[in-house]
């Protein structure tokens, strides 16, 4: 890892009943582009660091080249000014070597260089309003009891032991909905669309819980589902807190017995 794997940030930590602000330490995310041959393939978010074995081990993964003497080359995009973005890489092909037409994906970005996690922010929030308009209140106490209830109610976790859960919750701490899934975002996302089948989108006034972290497309999923405060049992990413803080959205990780940390909207829980 590098130097920008990981970013500090100033919370609010609940600890033996006494909240004090402090700073911590958040594993940095950052979107970055891949191109092929002058093409964008994908954008996926990463911890930044081994970009290079990153991109070419997604595009053999993904069947967008077959082997590694396909590729000529990899480097970091340049900038108008020459300067290198950290947050693009191209591959040079070989000559002859093709990227399948059905590889060829649709990104964030524009066909010049420039990727970061502002303009993934901006990105969503071109599509989603923010939620600080929101008026919801938590009670503390409530909000530490969402994990239990949540446990309580995984019932395919209970069997197999390798599940992520996603549950929707009220102001009072009523569980509405529980979906697990091997993939987190496809937890989240069954709920989403529990909700949207029930038409009470946008979910003004909800609790998103989740038992695992919660990285950029959660909390992207999450403000384009209009809720307002989203909580994990796990750390949230840089990226993550950077989106929540810009949308008004009430972020909570480590949430675990009495104890957790804010990292953003923290006039919305009562009893800090």
């Amino acid at each position: 890892m590098n130097g920008r794997s990981v970013q500090r940030r100033r919370i609010l930590a609940l600890r033996d009943g006494t909240a004090r602000p402090r700073s911590d330490e958040l594993a940095a995310e950052e979107p970055l582009e891949i191109r092929v041959g002058g093409d964008a393939v994908a954008v996926t978010m990463r911890t930044p660091g081994h970009d290079f074995e990153l991109a070419l081990g997604f595009c053999l993964s993904e069947g967008i080249v077959t082997g590694a003497e396909q590729v000529d080359s990899i480097r970091y995009c340049t900038g108008p000014q020459g300067a290198g973005d950290y947050n693009v890489v191209e591959l040079a092909l070989r000559s002859g070597a093709t990227v399948p037409e059905a590889q060829r994906r649709r990104t964030y970005t524009t066909s010049s260089c420039g990727l970061c996690g502002t303009a993934s922010i901006e990105a969503v929030r071109k599509q989603a309003p923010a939620v600080d308009g929101d008026g919801a209140r938590l009670a503390v106490a409530t909000l530490v009891g969402m994990p239990a209830t949540l446990r309580a109610a995984q019932r395919a976790f209970d069997r197999t032991g390798g599940l992520h859960a996603a549950g929707l919750f009220t102001l009072d701490g009523t569980l509405r909905c529980l979906r697990e899934d091997v993939g987190r975002h496809n937890a989240v996302d069954k709920v989403i669309g529990w909700a949207a089948t029930d038409r009470l989108l946008p979910l003004r006034g909800y609790t998103l819980l989740v038992s695992g972290r919660v990285a950029f497309e959660i909390a992207q999923k999450a403000l384009l589902a209009g809720i307002p405060i989203v909580a994990a049992v796990s750390a949230p990413s840089s990226l993550a807190v950077d989106l929540a803080d810009e949308s008004g959205m009430t972020l909570v990780g480590f949430l675990r017995g009495s104890e957790l940390n804010v990292y953003a909207g923290a006039q919305r829980l009562d009893g800090l």
